[in-house]
């Protein structure tokens, strides 16, 4: 599934083929540490994006090479790290968001803002 699109990082081109097991722990991860995250919306709209039908196989599978490699539980800088813990994450979803911004609609952000209000509440 990661073939060319591949985020260079075996663990979560792995991950980002099983599409179920990253929605499952995206949600996990993203509530437990949406509190410390400047970028949560953008991740959110990226999210909806990579799962949308509508959106290119290719985009899809670059936003989920980068929503993988966010919920792993290690990467190059330890997420527990003050201030330089999602710097990463953050690089690597930035890029991805950028390299597909134009798919990234509208209506996926309306959606980021929703779950935002509705599901997020409660790790605030």
């Amino acid at each position: 599934m990661t073939g060319d699109y591949s985020v260079g990082f075996e663990p979560a081109d792995k991950l980002a083929q099983d599409p179920e097991q990253v929605r499952h722990r995206f949600w996990r991860k993203l509530k437990s540490v949406a509190v410390r995250l400047p970028f949560v919306e953008d991740i959110l709209a990226a999210y909806y994006c990579a799962f949308d039908r509508q959106t290119p196989r290719h985009v899809q599978i670059a936003l989920l090479g980068a929503i993988a490699y966010f919920i792993l539980p290690f990467d190059f800088a330890p997420d527990i790290l003050p201030v330089l813990g999602f710097t990463d994450d953050a690089a690597i979803l930035a890029t991805a968001i950028r390299m597909v911004a134009s798919n990234i609609t509208p209506a996926h952000r309306e959606a980021a803002r929703v779950a935002m209000q509705r599901d997020l509440e409660d790790a605030t």
